[in-house]
């Protein structure tokens, strides 16, 4: 079966000095590396003839320099410093060609060459250079233009992806796809944002990623190649192509890529706290929903800054809760934790507590602290865990809290924070929800109230049974007098052919609105 090949591999690897003294018509020249033989690899930018004695001043780097050193006869300080110039230019190379000028290697030149660390290649039969140079350069010349070109292709994708709306995995699995390596993007504190390629290959990079990603600037010759992310003066974070296993200056090309184009993914997104939610909210959304185990999440809730060793984790769902809001709060009280917004106006919060810490404590302060100043929100908790393989089934058991008690908080008189033992029957008709014998019953025993176009009895009743079938209470709630919510408890007792006064009457109707609202949501 045919393999394919990845963009990069399409592209010919950059040339290096061991790579030119390989070429056939420099084989034929007899080469010999008389200095700078553990230097070979650097890469060679272009190939450069030049017999004047201060050639480094013309140089900007990774050049090839070939010479027959006839300006450099007969003095020794001169062909020294004929050397050390070129090592401050950060030449690639120096190729001399022995003939009239140098019949055999100068030691000078030797020497200085083998202390700066500068590959020094003689040529022991006459070889025109204009061949050197012109078959280097076409090779140069071709893999500039494969190169760009790549680039290029992929601005124009990833461009394409984002006037297309994609969202940021969309275009990370895009850059993956061209790099053939893992891609990590992180904040400025190395938190890890989000990340794209195969994912075994990502649990390995992010298994250990505090420490690697500190060491990923000194990496590239392992294909660890980073680009930064930020704007007007202005950085926020970093791509990281992780292994990058094509060429070293192709992989920088993809690098900066990346960078522009989630530069503008982010401009053009809005906030600029997004992607941290997004973060958050990918790895918390995976953990309620349980298709993937929670020991396969902990790199990357590790990665993502959340404390996990040795931890007391509190799962908490929050109906109605902002995820910013949720995040001030637990920086203003100083826990360590990951808000993020569910599905259905819940938002779940992961706290990650030293085990010393009284979890019920600090539980009822952050539920405390998010009432004040702004919309009274329903906190849902689980028991603390201290195993993570444990957290899934918390931040099920706080949804189905949050869920059990939700539209109904203000007249239940519930505690600042909702725990299983709060929500009694309501949290068991919210099980049987979807059974069609409850369904059946619900509709049967609140068919009078169904289907008018008109919910206000309804929320009435609600209210009513809720309160414990307190007058009082519910005219309070709805802004009624006394009068008037007799009228309309009396109208819904016609509605249903009940007798509220009636104990097992009332429980029956209750236990109907409580599956029909279950259903409802």
């Amino acid at each position: 079966m045919a393999t394919t090949l990845q963009p990069w591999e399409s592209l010919e690897p950059a040339l290096s000095v061991r790579q030119v003294l390989t070429l056939e018509r420099v084989l034929a020249g007899e080469p010999e590396v008389v200095a700078g033989a553990d230097r070979l690899d650097r890469p060679v930018r272009w190939v450069h003839v030049a017999e004047a004695d201060d050639v480094g001043v013309m140089l900007s780097g990774g050049e090839m320099v070939l010479t027959t050193g006839v300006l450099l006869v007969g003095d020794e300080e001169k062909q020294a410093e004929y050397i050390r110039s070129l090592h401050r230019a950060e030449a690639a190379a120096v190729v001399l060609g022995l003939g009239r000028a140098f019949p055999a290697p100068p030691d000078v030149m030797r020497r200085a060459a083998e202390r700066c660390g500068l590959p020094l290649v003689v040529l022991h039969r006459p070889f025109p250079f204009a061949q050197l140079t012109e078959e280097v350069q076409s090779r140069l010349v071709r893999r500039n233009f494969a190169a760009v070109s790549l680039s290029e292709a992929v601005r124009t994708t990833l461009t394409g992806l984002i006037t297309a709306g994609a969202p940021l995995q969309r275009l990370l699995d895009e850059i993956a796809r061209h790099s053939g390596c893992p891609v990590v993007v992180t904040n400025l504190a190395h938190r890890v944002l989000a990340t794209a390629g195969e994912r075994p290959a990502i649990d390995d990079v992010l298994r250990d990623w505090e420490r690697i990603a500190r060491q990923a600037g000194g990496r590239e010759g392992d294909g660890w190649i980073r680009a930064e992310l930020g704007g007007r003066g202005e950085r926020w974070g970093q791509v990281v192509l992780c292994g990058h296993r094509g060429d070293t200056a192709a992989g920088r090309l993809l690098a900066d890529r990346a960078a522009e184009a989630l530069v503008l993914h982010r401009m053009l997104g809005g906030a600029a706290h997004s992607w941290e939610e997004q973060s958050a909210q990918s790895l918390l959304t995976d953990l309620v929903g349980g298709t993937v185990p929670a020991r396969q999440l902990l790199p990357r809730a590790r990665a993502a800054g959340l404390p996990v060793n040795r931890r007391t984790f509190v799962p908490l769902v929050v109906r109605d809760g902002d995820p910013a809001r949720l995040d001030r709060v637990l920086r203003l009280l100083g826990l360590p934790g990951l808000a993020a917004e569910l599905a259905d106006g819940a938002a779940a919060v992961l706290l990650s507590l030293a085990r010393d810490q009284d979890a019920e404590t600090l539980t009822g302060h952050f539920a405390a602290r998010l009432g004040r100043g702004g919309r009274p929100a329903v906190v849902a908790a689980a028991d603390a865990r201290t195993d993570w393989d444990d957290v899934p089934a918390g931040l099920r058991e706080a949804r189905h809290v949050a869920d059990a008690v939700a539209g109904s908080s203000a007249a239940l008189d519930l505690p600042a924070v909702v725990r299983l033992k709060d929500v009694h029957l309501r949290g068991l008709i919210r099980l049987l929800r979807d059974d069609p014998q409850v369904q059946s019953f619900a509709e049967r025993e609140l068919d009078g109230l169904l289907g008018l176009g008109d919910d206000g009895l309804l929320a009435v009743l609600r209210t009513y049974l809720a309160t414990g079938r307190n007058k009082s209470r519910t005219a309070q709630l709805h802004h009624v007098s006394r009068p008037a919510l007799y009228r309309r408890l009396e109208a819904i007792q016609a509605r249903l052919g009940v007798d509220l006064d009636d104990f097992e009457q009332a429980a029956s109707v209750h236990i109907a609105l409580l599956a029909h609202d279950a259903q409802q949501r």
